[in-house]
């Protein structure tokens, strides 16, 4: 007997099922996530993983396959002036790229490759079965191959459309690369992006994502890293925009001496809907993990941290932490944290925390007694607030994008 297929599938694996013959790549890898996708359907609550977070709203907007003008479609906002990989409604625009010496970079549509993410995660598994295009980084053995932008832009076709861009990102021994991502747009659209991260033994991958996508946007970002012996996988993630958002990050510390950083900041407001989502998995002796998540949440918003931290019984000596913070503007904002540890090894140094509260009253009494506005002592606490998270994105550049977006986005808000 056939099951039903699960609420909001049946749109994507409609187009699937007009699309299959033409997409890039193997079908067999296509045709086996169509059948857990249908099997699964769009997350949603009842889900463990989603527990807090559901996209079944999804399954009613009806999104369709981007008609990309790229003559027309303008590269939205200031980013730096740096090497760059442009991509629009998810397809890579070589003619609007330019690349740093040291890296090697080819298209997903031009030879697609469908790595060792986890196929049974109903998002990746819409991804595989839906994939058109995407960029592939190579940085080999000992190359410091700098700092590269990776800009995705929705510009607004005035229907809604949905994209799938498959990256991959591979640094050899002793190989470095700083990657600065940055998703805008405009309109209603769905951004499901998977990248799959490999560092090579010694390596150093920065990976620092500012996420500003249309107000209308749902954006779901699922990154698989592989962290070799004595390499580091160093991420960031700055959550401004979108309807809905959901960064998802699989870390696995393959060799001993490791290390993973996963840092972020979410600011929402209205009714703007925030989720990080981590799992770190402790392979191999002496490896070290560190999480710190900062949420300002406002208006009717809410914000999700689900940090876990897996260790196994050889992953001896093992040093993880996290830790979720939230600063609650409204009466009304809320903020689901769901921290966890899963240890399986004896000799371990392992901990977490939370912390939740509202803006200091003595605070804002001692600033405005002094003669500063309200609005202005809001702003300066709060961004004393996120400053610690900003710290550790090492890379000025990168540091300096996202403090201006700091920056923009409160001056946005209502006074």
């Amino acid at each position: 007997m056939n099951l039903p297929v699960p609420t909001g599938a049946d749109a994507f694996l409609a187009r699937f099922r007009g699309l299959r013959d033409r997409l890039p790549g193997p079908v067999d890898a296509r045709d086996a996530a169509a059948a857990v996708f249908a099997a699964a359907g769009l997350p949603g609550t009842r889900d463990e993983a989603w527990k807090y977070t559901s996209l079944r709203a999804l399954g009613e907007a009806s999104f369709q396959e981007p008609l990309t003008e790229v003559s027309s479609a303008p590269v939205l906002g200031v980013i730096p002036d740096l090497a760059r990989l442009v991509l629009i409604d998810g397809r890579y625009q070589p003619e609007l790229s330019t690349l740093p010496e040291g890296l090697t970079v080819d298209s997903f549509a031009e030879r697609p490759v469908f790595g060792a993410a986890d196929g049974t995660l109903p998002m990746v598994a819409l991804n595989t079965m839906l994939a058109e295009d995407g960029v592939q980084l190579c940085v080999a053995d000992g190359i410091d191959a700098g700092i590269v932008v990776l800009l995705s832009v929705a510009p607004d076709g005035h229907r809604p459309i949905d994209f799938h861009p498959r990256h991959s990102i591979r640094l050899g021994a002793g190989a470095k690369l700083t990657v600065l991502e940055i998703a805008r747009g405009e309109g209603s659209y769905l951004h499901n992006a998977v990248t799959e991260a490999t560092v090579g033994a010694g390596g150093m991958l920065s990976h620092v994502r500012l996420q500003e996508e249309g107000a209308e946007a749902f954006h779901v970002n699922t990154t698989f890293a592989e962290i070799a012996e004595g390499a580091t996988y160093d991420a960031f993630v700055l959550t401004l925009g979108a309807r809905l958002a959901r960064t998802e990050v699989h870390a696995r510390l393959a060799g001993p001496n490791g290390t993973v950083h996963l840092n972020g900041a979410q600011l929402l407001t209205d009714s703007q809907h925030g989720d990080i989502t981590t799992v770190v998995q402790h392979h191999a002796l002496h490896c070290a993990s560190r999480q710190t998540v900062k949420n300002v949440l406002d208006g009717r918003a809410r914000g999700v941290f689900q940090g876990k931290i897996e260790v196994a019984r050889v992953a001896q000596k093992t040093d993880g932490y996290q830790m979720n913070q939230a600063l609650l503007l409204s009466p009304t904002a809320e903020i689901d944290c769901k921290p966890q540890l899963e240890i399986y090894a004896d000799d371990v140094k392992c901990s977490h925390g939370a912390t939740v509260g509202a803006l200091d009253a003595d605070q804002l009494f001692y600033m405005r007694s002094r003669g500063v506005p309200e609005a202005a002592a809001r702003a300066i606490l709060v961004r004393a607030f996120l400053s610690e998270a900003l710290d550790v994105v090492h890379h000025e550049t990168a540091r300096d994008l996202l403090e201006r977006a700091i920056e923009a986005w409160w001056e946005r808000q209502p006074a």
